[in-house]
């Protein structure tokens, strides 16, 4: 499959809304684990939401009840909408699929939170 590619980062104050898109192709959703990482400086890459088999959904402690993942398998996008946006969500965030082992992880995003 070819490299997704993720939209809709930018800078916002805290307290606001973003929602990323992660564009896919080459992808059958509900035969993947598809996923939304971020990475802040100085730290480790962290999962923040995720949709197991189409029909499965995660999130860390630290998003849940802010932000909602979601797709439209029809326009082949993924999205991740971040309501209640705090500073420490500042990161780069990645879409990633994975199936059998194999990750196909796109470049990222950057999201500034301003507080």
């Amino acid at each position: 499959q070819v490299q997704p590619v993720e939209s809709g980062g930018g800078l916002v104050q805290a307290g606001g809304s973003l929602r990323l898109s992660c564009a896919y192709s080459g992808i059958i959703f509900s035969m993947y684990t598809a996923g939304w990482y971020r990475q802040a400086p100085g730290k480790e890459r962290e999962l923040v939401a995720s949709i197991i088999s189409g029909s499965l959904f995660k999130y860390s402690d630290s998003v849940k009840g802010r932000f909602t993942i979601s797709t439209d398998v029809a326009k082949s996008t993924m999205y991740l909408q971040m309501d209640s946006l705090k500073p420490e969500d500042t990161a780069v965030y990645y879409c990633n699929f994975e199936r059998d082992g194999v990750n196909t992880r796109g470049k990222g995003t950057l999201v500034t939170v301003s507080s």
